[in-house]
């Protein structure tokens, strides 16, 4: 046997006795890759998870209203209580002190104005100290919706009659949230038979929307009114709730601006 001939066999016993080389799984990396499938697919469940949560919640929120009845929130004052346009006047005649408030149903000042302050001054109405002319205004006409909620309750409650001390609170506690819907027409006029509205005129006037342009016409004059005006951010302009007396603005943000008019004359 050459050399040629003995080196060649050696090299085939050495492979064949060589320990062969590892076979690579390709199977290994397959739990891996699943298991990045499985969060991948859970993040995105719980993410349209929340998303449906967040859509179903804004809807209730938003619709917080529909199909509901507004809360009667009784008011026990026996004075007058009359109507010029616009503004309800609550009070005797001869009270010591007026005040005009300007407020909107769906504003949320006006609302924290009312918690903070609606007690005391029914109280002063009540003992006769107090008249009060409550200008309604529609300022937030188009931040309802649908458009519109500010100029149906200001209508509902200037055709309440002698129930408007109580329709007033009820509107303000059951204030609805701006951008949702707000009460309907049917549930304002359920409101008013609830307190006792009998006059036939008031379903009639609310369905119809009787008062719309004089309420408009009402927050008109008043954003115009230099007198109502205040500064804010370098501007003067109209707010609500905005309240004066003798023709000159209150300042509404000390807590005792009422007991103040109330001894000062």
């Amino acid at each position: 046997m050459g050399g040629a001939e003995r080196s060649q066999r050696k090299r085939k016993q050495a492979e064949r006795a060589a320990p062969a080389a590892p076979v690579k799984q390709a199977t290994r990396s397959r739990p891996v890759i699943d298991r990045k499938r499985v969060l991948i697919a859970v993040a995105v469940v719980v993410a349209l998870g929340a998303i449906i949560a967040g859509f179903v919640y804004g809807n209730s929120v938003k619709n917080a209203t529909e199909g509901g009845s507004i809360t009667v929130r009784e008011v026990a004052l026996d004075v007058p209580v009359s109507r010029d346009g616009a503004v309800m006047t609550v009070g005797r005649p001869d009270a010591r002190v007026t005040i005009d408030v300007y407020e909107d149903f769906l504003c949320p000042a006006c609302r924290a104005f009312e918690e903070e302050y609606g007690d005391d001054i029914e109280r002063a109405v009540a003992a006769g100290d107090l008249r009060v002319n409550y200008h309604l205004l529609n300022m937030l006409a188009e931040a309802s919706d649908p458009a519109g909620y500010s100029t149906d309750a200001a209508t509902a409650a200037l055709l309440s009659g002698p129930a408007f001390p109580s329709f007033h609170k009820s509107l303000f506690a059951a204030q609805p949230s701006e951008d949702a819907r707000g009460w309907d027409r049917e549930q304002l006029i359920a409101l008013g038979a609830a307190l006792g509205v009998t006059d036939p005129g008031f379903a009639d006037g609310v369905r119809s929307g009787s008062l719309g342009e004089v309420v408009s016409a009402e927050f008109e004059r008043a954003r115009t009114s230099d007198s109502l005006l205040r500064e804010r951010d370098g501007q003067r302009a109209f707010a609500t709730p905005t309240v004066t007396s003798g023709g000159a603005l209150v300042d509404t943000a000390a807590s005792d601006w009422l007991s103040k008019l109330l001894e000062a004359r």
